[in-house]
């Protein structure tokens, strides 16, 4: 919808909502429906910035609780009160909740009315609920209760806008696809729980009322005014939607609480998962512990993680398949944040703290090993738990007995079933085989994890070759580029030719093969390598301006991220075949000599053209990543020189010399 139309339809709406129906048999249908029109305008995405500006010149002047003389977030906050007939109260918190999803920059203004008609509702209502139990054991609520769970999750929304909530956050010091080639195609992910952020620079701010405001005041109110009592609610929908709260909690908010709020938050997430007999709250609780779990000063002792896992674990065992979704993105989560909260569990060197996380260790293996052999989506969060302790967990009893700084403590290590590694691995070749794309985009981020693990000797393995066989069949022959890209990432891991083992000479042939027949297509030729990201800019700014710096229609977006996503799967794969032919020169393994020599035509041009790009670069954005690029690159050519002077190719060697002279 264009975007000055968005507002005269809002407006329009809102005047026939004023006016009511009073014509009509079904005035509260007809007001109700009206009502929800609303929310789907206002839900409309990406958010407009003259429907925000419209918000604002409404909150600038405050709200006004004279229905008849009111803006459109004055008259939803008056049909929302437990005043009004319970259809239409719904519907108007639903407005309302869209409006936060949306123009969570206003939400700042707008706490105290959303704290107080949450708290209205809980005073008139919080004791009157009966729950309709069906056969299944779920709750079918009231009407009563559907408004109080909806005035919950309005609060939950609110507190995710004024915290600055965008998703679970990241722990990794992710190596695996962070190289100077890819490095502007890093993706943030955005997730649908989280608020829109796309107008943050219209963010509302005034001295009472300023715009950067943690959270930490309104979640302090809502623990001591509502979440205290709906989290013991009769019903297990309000119990659900409050334990959800927690999940929408930032790091920055949660540690800027007092700390008996913290311990409650957890206590509460905690003896959710465990105690409540209805698998919705216990689902909920496990997603707030994972949230939770991302934060490894939270889990401030080996007691608190103690218990995260058991509730993990134990709603991993759960009859019902989205509980143990819930319960195994817990585990997931819980593993990442064990790596990097170990060495404050055991600095102390406590006997008590050290059994106690060998058995936490031995407990998360088992737990995740078993849960790869259940459905895709729980099988997709094990491997991801896997690969997490690949990471650090180490390989084998003699590394258990070593001390090594970046694995866990030997004493910690020697009571975990050195066994471990080889089960692990034949989960992932299993699920590789079995599991459906995003478990095996996960095997290939997992099996990157465990080769950077520095314990791990894979030449000495009997499976090595096994696993860079199916990390090459996914590269050549997978039809989904996120899992080329994770394939490409996990054969650049390894940094020593020692590690490829008997497997390099495939390597570099398979990364060869395939980069040279993804350049068939004309738009990845390796001509037209300094063209495609300026490409992409230019498609973007065409379109702006085309459609006068609105949206951009989702056939256009569609084809965006198609173009990304192959300059990504273009750009991982020649980092990768750039570090595997970097390790060519200190191998004495003649076939491979022989397939260089071979390809020195196709691997001239190739690299002709990435040298040329980098003289684009220098001359236009010379930025943080260029000189990586260029001592990668030099790299690999100075090694591909003595190779060919080796075996004595003298003028195919002066050529690549050439090379090295033309980059600045």
């Amino acid at each position: 919808m264009p975007d000055e139309l968005l507002p005269t339809v809002i407006l329009n709406l809102h005047e026939r909502i004023v006016e009511g129906f009073h014509i009509h048999n079904d005035q509260t249908g007809l007001l109700a429906g009206a009502l929800s029109c609303l929310t789907d305008a206002l839900s409309v995405s990406p958010p407009s910035l003259k429907v925000n500006e419209m918000f604002v010149t409404e909150l600038s002047t405050g709200l006004n609780n004279d229905k008849s003389h009111s803006g459109v977030l004055s008259t939803m906050f008056h049909y929302s009160q437990p005043s009004t007939t319970p259809v239409v109260s719904l519907e108007a918190l639903q407005v309302l909740k869209a409006v936060a999803h949306n123009y969570p920059n206003l939400m700042t203004l707008c706490w105290k009315q959303v704290s107080s008609v949450t708290s209205e509702f809980l005073d008139l209502r919080g004791g009157s609920s009966r729950a309709v139990t069906v056969n299944s054991g779920h709750s079918v609520g009231t009407t009563g209760e559907k408004v109080i769970t909806s005035a919950i999750k309005l609060l939950d929304e609110c507190l995710r806008a004024i915290s600055g909530f965008k998703g679970t956050e990241d722990l990794s010091d992710d190596k695996l696809l962070s190289n100077p080639f890819t490095h502007d195609y890093i993706k943030v992910k955005t997730i649908s729980s989280a608020p829109s952020y796309g107008l943050e620079s219209q963010s509302v701010a005034s001295d009472d009322h300023p715009a950067s405001v943690s959270g930490c005041q309104q979640w302090c109110e809502a623990l001591e005014k509502q979440l205290s009592s709906t989290l013991f609610h009769k019903s297990a929908m309000v119990r659900a939607a409050s334990i959800t709260c927690f999940a929408g909690i930032t790091s920055s908010v949660f540690f800027s609480l007092p700390e008996e709020n913290q311990d409650l938050i957890i206590a509460y997430s905690v003896n959710a998962a465990v105690d409540d007999d209805v698998p919705s709250v216990r689902s909920a609780a496990c997603r707030a512990i994972g949230v939770i779990a991302c934060f490894p000063q939270a889990l401030k002792s080996v007691e608190i993680l103690r218990k995260f896992i058991n509730a993990a674990e134990v709603n991993s065992r759960h009859s019902l398949v989205p509980v143990r979704i819930a319960a195994s993105w817990a585990l997931a989560n819980l593993c990442d944040s064990v790596r990097h909260s170990i060495d404050r569990y055991t600095l102390a060197r406590s006997s008590v703290d050290l059994e106690e996380c060998s058995r936490i260790i031995s407990l998360l293996i088992d737990c995740s090993l078993r849960l790869t052999r259940d459905g895709d989506k729980i099988k997709a969060n094990a491997v991801r738990a896997l690969g997490n302790l690949s990471r650090f967990v180490p390989c084998s009893r003699k590394d258990m007995q070593e001390n090594n700084t970046n694995v866990i403590p030997n004493d910690v290590s020697v009571a975990i079933d050195s066994s471990w590694l080889e089960r692990m691995v034949q989960a992932f070749l299993s699920c590789v085989t079995t599991g459906n794309v995003k478990v095996r985009w996960n095997v290939c981020h997992a099996l990157s994890s465990l080769f950077l693990n520095e314990t791990l000797k894979l030449q000495d393995t009997d499976w090595a070759s096994s696993v860079f066989s199916i990390l090459l069949l996914l590269l050549r022959d997978s039809s989904n580029f996120k899992i080329r890209i994770q394939a490409a990432a996990a054969l650049a891991a390894p940094s020593t030719i020692l590690d490829y083992g008997k497997s390099y000479s495939d390597v570099v042939q398979g990364v060869e093969h395939t980069l040279e027949n993804l350049g068939t297509d004309q738009m990845f030729a390796p001509s037209s390598f300094k063209y495609r990201v300026a490409l992409e800019k230019q498609v973007v700014q065409f379109f702006k301006i085309f459609f006068l710096l609105k949206a951009i229609p989702s056939a256009i977006k569609f084809f965006l991220a198609k173009l990304k996503v192959h300059n990504f799967t273009l750009l991982q794969l020649t980092s990768t075949m750039l570090h595997v032919l970097g390790l060519a020169s200190v191998t004495h393994h003649h076939p491979v000599h022989d397939f260089l020599v071979k390809k020195s035509s196709f691997l001239e041009e190739w690299l002709k053209a990435l040298c040329s790009s980098l003289v684009n670069q220098f001359e236009t954005e010379h930025d943080s990543t260029w000189n990586q690029k260029k001592e990668v690159i030099i790299r690999t050519i100075q090694s591909l020189i003595k190779v060919y002077e080796d075996k004595n190719h003298h003028a195919m060697a002066q050529r690549f010399h050439k090379l090295v002279n033309g980059i600045p």
